[in-house]
């Protein structure tokens, strides 16, 4: 060990450095049935390390412009606050009765002065009292490590430190109520490859 590193107190750092030099990618194919290439379906990577290393993230927002969300399906890591700007001239009332997260924003324009955070991991389903086509879904995850899929079908997850892991994959066209798809991976130091074939 550099001598650089024999104090206690950097210690614990340069192993924090270590690992992230050793951080890799990630590359994941999304398919639907068919083989073909699925855009905006959700993966992430679950592990102790991973859940441990979750932060909330800042300024998200799920908006609402045309009446619709803008977004269909937004990611949250575990704790994160979410604002709901409308951006229409109409009012919205905007409500999630799933499980992992149930509130309601009454009928309002602009932004709510609280937003709404999501302190349990899991998939809320969110609508519109007024508009019944609005709908749009909120993943929230226990991880840092997650993205959406392009046109494409491809996810790239960043800077993964090696390890085994939990990948999991999931699309809002899966049956209502359906959890993300499950499957061991090994992340190298080299990173790591993989394709999700989703039911849909």
């Amino acid at each position: 060990m550099s001598r650089h590193c024999s104090r206690p107190l950097l210690f614990v750092a340069c192993l924090l450095l270590a690992a992230a030099a050793q951080a890799a990618n990630v590359e994941v194919q999304l398919l639907d049935r068919n083989g073909q290439p699925l855009a905006d379906a959700v993966t992430f990577l679950e592990s102790a390390a991973a859940r441990a290393a979750v932060k909330p993230a800042p300024g998200i927002e799920i908006e609402q412009a045309d009446k619709r969300f803008t977004h269909r399906v937004t990611v949250v890591p575990l704790g994160s606050a979410v604002r709901f700007p409308n951006r229409d001239k109409v009012r919205h009332h905007v409500y999630s009765f799933s499980p992992v997260k149930t509130f309601e924003l009454k009928l309002y324009t602009g932004t709510p002065a609280n937003p709404v955070t999501f302190e349990r991991s899991g998939i809320a389903v969110l609508g519109c009292n007024i508009h019944d086509n609005m709908v749009a879904w909120v993943v929230v995850v226990e991880t840092p490590y997650f993205g959406q899929s392009t046109r494409s079908g491809q996810v790239r997850l960043d800077d993964v430190p090696p390890g085994s892991y939990r990948l999991r994959a999931w699309h809002p066209d899966l049956p209502p109520g359906a959890p993300a798809l499950d499957q061991a991976l090994v992340v190298g130091a080299q990173g790591g490859k993989a394709s999700v074939r989703l039911p849909v």
